[in-house]
């Protein structure tokens, strides 16, 4: 999907993670279930890695991408309020 650039490979044609890979595959675990996607996990991950710290046309992007990441968390989290109702009401049925 070209979000973790190919590494080393061993000569069996594994690949070998250095502990950038492993922080930048951490992150994309963190962006996946709030619903980015891959061109907004690209983006993101591109500014995170900017070596200059970022513009402040980047740091609008990573405000926004915060915004929404709040947005999808709070909408989570309900979801998981109603799921927590629905369970207690079925265990009260038994």
């Amino acid at each position: 999907m070209g979000l973790l650039p190919a590494s080393a490979r061993t000569d069996g044609g594994f690949r070998v993670y250095s502990e950038k890979d492993f922080e930048r595959l951490t992150v994309i675990k963190q962006m996946k279930p709030l619903g980015f996607s891959l061109e907004e996990m690209a983006e993101i991950l591109g500014i995170l890695s900017s070596s200059d710290g970022g513009s402040d046309e980047e740091a609008g992007r990573l405000a926004e991408f915060l915004e929404k990441a709040v947005h999808q968390r709070a909408k989570m989290a309900r979801n998981l309020a109603q799921a927590d109702d629905f369970i207690q009401r079925l265990g009260g049925q038994a």
